[in-house]
């Protein structure tokens, strides 16, 4: 017998004829678009870029379909009268004008707010300042591999919204979510997990304690059904625990747990103890990935997904996983150098995750955009683990003063060198490195004082490399 789902149906109804805002017409919301057309709502767009700065194909759309639409850096003063706003994550709720159309009775929501309402499907999601995508990404294929029906989607994978209709109560739904999707959120995932919390984003969250209560709404809206996985060795994540409302499974690299998958660093095996025994899984020659951080990852993996399949089933997949794109991804070896691009690490937290990842010398290739936080630790494991540091970008003084402090305190020498750019910098790397050396690209910082996003500069230090 076919599914129906019956709260898809009544949310297509209730959606006829209402008033639609969609600020930010990014990835996730552009299917939306298609969507509200075939079920005749009135929708308006709204943007902060120029006209110029978007997609010619969204503006023909736009116009097709004879949707409203508000650019610039004033669009939101347009936002009256709407029944429900659609956010895009930039679009912060406490945003002035967000906030005055919601006291004055509109709808908050978002593209993913609303998967987790209108599915069927087991819902997974994924959270933490650092270890989302990897987590989520080899979730993912775990569950996929074991023949089960997967859709991804949250900061990574294609927007799933316009997919609702096709998914049933067997599938599952893994999300990587932010911050920013999560703020304002009243619907938690069936199974969450927090990697770990350190300071970052506070060039946009109000405060370090407002980024930590989003991240909260991964699991406060569990029922007493719902599991909670955490990271045991971060204070905070390990201080959720007693806000649960249903099952908390732990996972370490530092302790012993009674209960919990564990990382144990002194015979380097992965893990699952229950009652105080532990069964060994997994050990770390049998990993291709690199570093403790993504023994942690494993860890939170086999966590979530032993809820659904046999462990020893996941341990099959977890073996052949290569790790994802642009976080200590190897590029490739010239004259006995390793060349390793690490983009996704634009916080100091990441960057040192992955600098203790080798035992090789390393040239660090850091600095970036500014996201407001504070780079003493990443000083102090830049101090103790790298040769050369190679800095460009705003972040560089910033680094480089932390760094200066760790090798007095320390007693260590690090040579700091300058350079305008990416390029420039993959050059100056080449002629530093010895055999045996690794150059890592790890900034420490966003990518947005040069690109885009993380993902091309990361595409950037890897065309750079290979035209070595």
């Amino acid at each position: 017998m076919e599914f129906y789902n019956k709260k898809l149906e009544e949310f297509n109804r209730f959606i006829e004829d209402k008033k639609i805002a969609i600020i930010g017409i990014g990835v996730s919301n552009i299917p939306l678009l298609d969507y509200f057309y075939e079920h005749n709502a009135k929708v308006s767009v709204f943007d902060n870029r120029t006209i110029a700065e978007i997609d010619e194909n969204i503006i023909g759309k736009m116009e097709q379909y004879r949707f409203p639409y508000y650019f610039g850096r004033r669009n939101l003063q347009n936002l009256k009268g709407f029944d429900i706003i659609f956010r895009s994550p930039s679009a912060m709720p406490f945003i002035k004008e967000i906030a005055e159309e919601v006291e004055r009775g509109a709808i908050l929501t978002s593209e993913i707010e609303m998967v987790l309402k209108l599915t069927p499907a087991k819902t997974i999601g994924i959270t933490g300042t650092e270890g989302k995508t990897t987590t989520t990404t080899l979730i993912y294929e775990i569950l996929k591999q074991t023949g089960h029906t997967c859709f991804l989607g949250g900061n990574i994978g294609k927007p799933i919204f316009t997919q609702i209709k096709d998914m049933k109560p067997e599938d599952f739904i893994i999300l990587e979510m932010s911050s920013f999707q999560l703020m304002d959120m009243d619907i938690s995932p069936d199974v969450s997990l927090v990697t770990n919390i350190y300071p970052d984003h506070l060039n946009v969250h109000r405060s370090y304690e407002e980024y930590q209560e989003a991240k909260k709404n991964i699991f406060k809206h569990q029922s007493e059904n719902g599991i909670l996985v955490l990271n045991y060795d971060n204070e905070i994540t390990r201080s959720f625990a007693k806000e649960a409302n249903g099952k908390v499974i732990f996972f370490s690299s530092k302790e012993k747990l009674q209960d919990g998958y564990i990382y144990d660093i002194t015979d380097e095996n992965i893990k699952y103890c229950k009652d105080g025994i532990r069964r060994h899984l997994l050990p770390k020659t049998e990993i291709k990935l690199r570093g403790i951080h993504n023994y942690e990852n494993i860890c939170a993996t086999l966590a979530v997904t032993s809820t659904f399949i046999p462990v020893d089933t996941a341990i099959k997949v977890i073996k052949e996983f290569n790790g994802v794109e642009h976080r200590l991804e190897f590029v490739r070896e010239l004259d006995g150098v390793k060349y390793y691009n690490d983009s996704i690490g634009t916080s100091p937290a990441s960057t040192i995750a992955g600098l203790h990842a080798f035992d090789e010398n390393i040239i660090l290739l850091a600095g970036g955009s500014d996201k407001g936080l504070d780079y003493k630790e990443v000083g102090e494991a830049i101090a103790e683990k790298v040769e050369t540091l190679i800095l460009c970008g705003p972040t560089s003084m910033k680094i480089a003063e932390a760094t200066q402090n760790a090798m007095q305190k320390l007693q260590k020498e690090v040579e700091i060198c300058y350079v305008k750019n990416l390029e420039e910098a993959v050059n100056f790397a080449r002629k530093k490195a010895k055999v045996g050396d690794v150059v890592l690209l790890s900034p420490a910082s966003a990518s947005f004082d040069a690109f885009k996003n993380f993902a091309e500069r990361g595409d950037k230090f890897k065309e750079f490399v290979k035209n070595l």
